[in-house]
């Protein structure tokens, strides 16, 4: 712990934190366990050391992508990823290998429990770091923090069928692995972090077969009762469980995805599409017969300044409100920015040089705002869709000259 803490490099508080506590953890159940073979512990004492030792694997799971990445954030579907899919592999190494060989040789329910879930949880901290070390290129830092825990787990391996095979001896040569595996886990803590933001991330396709592992050996559990020690549910229900985690994540993101876009192409006081919507609709309208229509409001700014602001945002809403009675189903009423609106409008030269006449008289009568009755007008550009590029240009020039003569609506040649 302390090689970890006053390491002279920069080093991830969190990763720090994590990887101290995950060790201190470790310690404490070690204290307990060597105490336990000279003097006798109560079966509380003896769950509290499991439960020490256990702590290890969530805290270390933490710290793994902390300690690569400098300043990174831990990504939640990132890190789920890597759980799910460890979880997955050692669901088969449960079913294939595990359960085969400790279960049968324990009575106890508690050990049985603790030895299927300490290899797995070796198994899934195994994966995330090879995951690690892949992404990061064989850096020397996740070369040796995947080293570590690779003798770790090996140590914690050959521990675990010594002792169910009754061959274990307390301080023969096989215990100094889990030192060694610690000790190359807090020396990874003084040498470089990688400067380039790699993320842990798993193709889809292993994700999806790591959670379809799971419910295949259920079903096999239910067709053939016996076929597998029960505690192969641990790692297929925590797979489960973390893959319903996972896709809620994913909807929410999508969701918030798919909110923030259509804000962003949208007017936040009229709620109509902004300039970014209009734009992106015009790119795709070169073969549509249609129009596009750019509106300036006549003597808007007199009135915002005479009457204040918010009786100007009420002015621009009910023109928004207008414009929209006014327009044929699928027209496009965007709002451009200050007392400027956008349409695109479907269909014959003559239908859209009618829909501009129609919005032009939809502000011949006064609006009516707390007892004021404000009248204002509005300059119309024309352009209609001739398949060339500058359909915005060519509307844009029209309302300019509509506005300077003062004609209403003006075609665009």
């Amino acid at each position: 712990m302390a090689a970890i803490t006053q390491a002279p490099l920069s080093n991830d508080p969190v990763a720090v934190a994590t990887t101290s506590l995950a060790i201190g953890f470790w310690g404490v159940g070690s204290l307990l366990n060597s105490y336990a073979d000279f003097y006798p512990l109560s079966n509380t004492s003896q769950f509290l050391a499991q439960l020490s030792y256990l702590f290890f694997y969530p805290l270390l799971l933490v710290a793994i992508p902390r300690t690569l990445s400098r300043g990174r954030r831990l990504n939640p579907i990132e890190v789920l990823d890597s759980v799910i899919f460890g979880l997955g592999i050692s669901a088969i190494a449960t079913a294939l290998f595990l359960s085969k060989v400790f279960p049968e040789s324990i009575s106890d329910v508690q050990d049985q429990f603790f030895s299927l879930l300490f290899p797995v949880s070796d198994l899934l901290l195994l994966t995330l770091a090879a995951i690690a070390v892949i992404t990061h290129r064989l850096q020397k830092r996740a070369l040796l923090l995947f080293l570590g825990i690779l003798i770790f787990s090996a140590s914690d391996l050959f521990y675990l069928w010594l002792s169910v095979n009754n061959n274990y001896t307390f301080g023969q040569i096989s215990d100094d692995g889990w030192l060694i595996g610690i000790v190359i886990i807090a020396s990874s803590f003084w040498h470089a972090q990688s400067a380039t933001t790699s993320e842990v991330t798993i193709h889809p396709v292993f994700i999806a077969l790591s959670i379809f592992i799971s419910p295949t050996l259920l079903a096999l559990m239910a067709l053939r009762p016996g076929i597998f020690s029960i505690y192969i549910l641990i790692p297929t229900i925590a797979t489960l469980f973390l893959a319903f985690i996972r896709m809620t994540i994913v909807i929410r993101q999508a969701r918030n995805l798919g909110e923030e876009k259509v804000l962003a192409r949208t007017d936040e006081l009229t709620g109509l599409p902004n300039r970014r919507r209009l734009v992106a609709e015009l790119a795709t309208y070169s073969e549509t017969e249609g129009a596009l229509l750019l509106l300036d409001l006549n003597a808007f700014k007199p009135v915002n300044d005479q009457y204040g602001h918010e009786v100007g945002d009420l002015i621009l809403q009910q023109v928004a409100q207008r414009f929209s009675r006014s327009l044929p189903t699928g027209a496009v009423l965007a709002r451009l920015g200050g007392d400027e609106f956008g349409v695109l409008i479907n269909g014959s030269y003559e239908r859209t040089l009618e829909a501009a006449f129609a919005l032009q008289a939809t502000l011949s009568y006064p609006f009516i705002i707390r007892g004021h009755s404000i009248t204002i007008g509005v300059s119309i550009g024309h352009a209609h869709n001739d398949g060339e590029n500058s359909l915005l240009e060519r509307a844009d020039a029209a309302m300019y000259e509509a506005k300077r003569t003062g004609a209403g609506v003006i075609e665009a040649r």
